[in-house]
């Protein structure tokens, strides 16, 4: 399938309707039917403020969370309509990819 690589950026005390937003995100993607998310922490990143956000011993809230998923473009489109109705600003990356799986795949 052609799709994209769509990964969001924020931090842990990030929220949205009284939720984390990088497990929100996570729920709303397959809500929508997406195939399969990803959520990675991070120790150490800094955004567009330029500040450092990372991991502390008793305080995770500043910790870097990326969410990435393999979208359609139906999908994609469906997911920033989600996040403008909701009035969420996150940075994101959406890069051109192939995805499937292995036994999709014919052999050469």
């Amino acid at each position: 399938m052609q799709g994209y690589k769509l990964s969001f950026f924020t931090q842990q005390d990030r929220s949205v309707q009284g939720h984390s937003l990088a497990p929100w995100l996570l729920e709303q993607a397959r809500n929508l039917g997406v195939r399969g998310a990803t959520l990675f922490a991070a120790n150490e990143g800094f955004g567009h403020d330029r500040r450092l956000h990372s991991v502390h011993f008793f305080e995770l809230s500043d910790q870097p969370l990326e969410v990435t998923l393999a979208v359609t473009p139906d999908e994609a489109e469906a997911l920033f309509a989600l996040l403008r109705a909701h009035q969420v600003d996150i940075f994101y990356t959406l890069t051109p990819i192939e995805f499937g799986m292995t036994s999709e795949r014919p052999a050469p």
